[in-house]
């Protein structure tokens, strides 16, 4: 994964109980994506389970009281990333004011995706995918419904409405994004959002 919009292969937990990504300084950025991309390097290499925090440490240059300072365990490094990556890429059209009317940069997504689609088949391979795929629902629904409050076009919707609209649509964006891999990636990146949007907008108007 690109370091523009961070790796999966880091952390779920309520936002609450972890640090923000923008708040970390820079020694501590840089310690994390050190690790992040030592276990992606690793991964690739090797099967998942049999990865150990050593290899990571060794990978990376990082001490072990370093690493356990920042993640209990390989996994916690894993979901850390997804993690990362999710809030970034979910809340990107709201974060720069985007003045279109999508409610997902759906375009970026699977573009991105498509960079590292080779990094999908070890998600598979890793028992992770369904991880990724969980936590971007989640994620993208958040970020939909913040969406669909800032766009005119879809003021009629109660609050009620928006929510759930909102966890049909991120549904439907991670089940398309599976669909879109496992079958080669037929179509473009910006074909796959213009499908998208005209769905989405489909199902607004009607529910509206």
């Amino acid at each position: 994964m690109s370091r523009n919009a961070p790796n999966p292969s880091r952390k779920p937990a309520p936002k609450s109980s972890r640090k923000s990504p923008k708040k970390l300084d820079r020694r501590v950025r840089r310690t994390r994506d050190a690790l992040g991309d030592a276990l992606v390097e690793l991964m690739h290499q090797q099967p998942f389970a049999e990865i150990t925090v050593q290899h990571l440490l060794d990978r990376a240059g990082v001490s072990r009281s370093t690493f356990y300072t920042h993640f209990s365990d390989k996994d916690d490094l894993f979901l850390s990333d997804v993690e990362d990556f999710l809030e970034v890429m979910a809340f990107a059209l709201s974060r720069r004011g985007d003045k279109s009317n999508r409610v997902a940069p759906v375009r970026e997504l699977f573009a991105h995706v498509a960079e590292w689609h080779k990094f999908h088949g070890v998600l598979v391979a890793a028992g992770k995918i369904r991880d990724f795929h969980e936590m971007g629902q989640g994620y993208f629904a958040r970020a939909i419904e913040q969406r669909l409050g800032e766009l005119p076009r879809a003021q009629q919707l109660t609050s009620k409405r928006r929510s759930v609209l909102a966890q049909m649509f991120a549904g439907a964006l991670m089940s398309s994004l599976s669909w879109w891999m496992s079958c080669g990636m037929p179509g473009s990146a910006a074909e796959m959002d213009d499908v998208y949007h005209q769905m989405v907008w489909s199902g607004i108007n009607a529910s509206g």
